[in-house]
């Protein structure tokens, strides 16, 4: 017996995702003055769009120690996990030990200019493949009334790098 998964929504917009990508879309603009995608049609057609984007979306909450809480298609591809393992993952585990001080750093910067362009950091995925992030914008994350709720990095560039 096959299950009918017609009317199941895809794991990426469970839990309250949709509202969160709504602030990542927004925030984005609010700091880069340019939006992210396209933003026609619902926030379900946005959603989607951002999902399935030829670029690398990634976000993180505000935790102490943040938790990473979207990633779309090529996120999840770069790093080599499913959804629910990302969103299981702290954001920091995305950077080896060696380069989680200037990670912290970078995150710090954003933190207090609200977004960084050209951003390169080298980053590992869940496999242990090492991977050279180029040219990244990354930004807060801010919610309606301007606080920071997370952080948000988006990238098309990244070189594959040798294991050592």
């Amino acid at each position: 017996m096959k299950l009918n998964t017609d009317n199941i929504a895809p794991p990426w917009l469970g839990n309250d995702i949709l509202p969160w990508i709504g602030l990542l879309l927004d925030s984005y603009v609010h700091w880069t003055g340019k939006e992210l995608l396209d933003r026609q049609g619902t926030l379900l057609d946005q959603a989607h769009r951002l999902f399935d984007a030829p670029f690398v979306v990634a976000s993180h909450g505000n935790e102490f120690d943040p938790i990473l809480n979207y990633g779309n298609a090529q996120a999840l591809k770069l790093w080599e996990m499913d959804w629910p393992e990302f969103v299981a993952t702290p954001s920091r585990l995305t950077a080896e030990p060696m380069n989680r001080v200037e990670r912290s750093r970078m995150l710090q910067e954003a933190g207090t200019h609200g977004v960084i362009h050209n951003y390169q950091g080298v980053r590992i995925s869940k496999t242990g493949r090492r991977f050279l992030v180029e040219q990244a914008t990354v930004w807060n994350v801010i919610d309606l009334h301007q606080h920071k709720v997370g952080q948000a990095a988006t990238f098309s560039k990244w070189t594959t790098m040798s294991t050592g």
